[in-house]
């Protein structure tokens, strides 16, 4: 039996709704610091007390008080009491010091100090609680963790941070010609935006074969790709009609309308093609979605500029477009069909509704980022 499309395709809107039905976030784990940049964070980590606690030197030098030196100068120098205490940058201040003078701003003669300028209070300190005021949300449920975040938290000394990452199975159907490349492609589109991703490569291309490694699937989301469309050695389709439902076959975007989801028990499934730009599609169109839903990660922000350039769309069809940043707007550079050259060139990306023709020159348009997880 060969697998056809159907001559009716789904929109995307309905795919997704069939798609994210009953989908919910996983549950948080804990993971060591060391490896949550690029995670998404699962709480608020509000910071019960200020940071730093107490004062702290960001100098080497002497710690004083302000008010003992006041008008201290080299022509008029100031003579301590007693000696000043030496402080390494990131010590602790000593009680009653406000600053920290330079090595060459304190002269010693003997057991006697005298300092030959003065500074005002705060100078070489960092103040309690001036980094991070106590109850501050240190990270917000939904954020990515940057490695920003990484340096912050460490030095504020915590160890774990509690994050989400859904368990993701890529199984590679593999071409004729063995390519891989879009299997690996979505593994590391899957593990960019923080999830735990698998690859399995079937070793055959026939629907028994495939059908083996759908069965029992221990995991939150599962994927395949190639195999999708009507050659005769397509089959990934007939093995998830044997495994589970298949929800749509043959969807109304373009590229990618040969993709398929599926549920096979509980598990939401995305048949991907192997082809390049349909399996950049895919990603950007379903599973990105489905992955921000499991990772409860915050919505993504789309950056609006001008068009340079009309985009022109066919009605019916949910047409994904390459924008490429040129000055202050947006440069179409691929619709529908991506060339490897526009994949590699492309800063943006947006979709076409299909219930647009498209968009005239000039018009503000929210493109989403192609940058920073690809």
């Amino acid at each position: 039996m060969m697998q056809r499309l159907p001559a009716v395709l789904t929109p995307l809107d309905i795919a997704h709704r069939l798609l994210l039905d009953r989908v919910g976030p996983v549950e948080p784990i804990d993971v060591l610091l060391s490896d949550s940049v690029g995670r998404i964070a699962a709480e608020n980590a509000p910071r019960r007390e200020a940071f730093p606690v107490s004062s702290m030197a960001t100098a080497d030098g002497w710690a004083l008080s302000s008010g003992d030196i006041a008008g201290a100068s080299s022509y008029s120098p100031v003579m301590l009491a007693g000696p000043p205490v030496w402080v390494e940058a990131g010590h602790r201040l000593p009680d009653g010091c406000d600053c920290v003078l330079d090595l060459d701003m304190v002269e010693q003669s003997g057991p006697l100090f005298q300092v030959l300028a003065e500074v005002a209070p705060g100078h070489g300190v960092r103040r309690a609680g001036e980094d991070i005021a106590a109850g501050r949300a240190i990270l917000a449920s939904g954020q990515r963790v940057s490695l920003r975040d990484k340096l912050v938290l460490g030095v504020m000394g915590l160890e774990h941070v509690r994050i989400r990452s859904p368990r993701v199975v890529v199984i590679d159907v593999g071409s004729t010609e063995g390519e891989t490349a879009s299997s690996q492609f979505v593994l590391e589109f899957l593990k960019s935006a923080g999830a735990s991703a698998t690859l399995i490569r079937a070793k055959g291309r026939d629907a028994v074969n495939i059908a083996a490694y759908l069965r029992e699937p221990v995991c939150d989301l599962m994927i395949t790709v190639g195999g999708t469309g009507s050659g005769r050695t397509d089959a990934t389709i007939l093995a998830l009609a044997k495994c589970g439902k298949v929800l749509a076959h043959g969807l109304a975007i373009q590229p990618g309308r040969t993709a398929a989801i599926a549920r096979i028990g509980a598990v939401p499934t995305i048949a991907v093609s192997g082809l390049p730009d349909q399996a950049l599609a895919i990603c950007l169109m379903l599973v990105q979605p489905i992955l921000d839903v499991l990772l409860a990660r915050l919505p993504r922000e789309k950056i609006v500029r001008p068009l340079a350039r009309k985009i022109s769309s066919p009605i019916g069809v949910t047409e994904l477009v390459l924008l490429e940043a040129r000055d202050d707007a947006w440069m179409p550079i691929a619709g529908g069909q991506l060339s490897l050259d526009a994949i590699m060139r492309g800063d943006a990306w947006l979709a076409v509704p299909a219930d647009s023709e498209g968009y005239a020159a000039g018009t503000m348009v929210g493109a989403f980022s192609l940058h920073g997880t690809m």
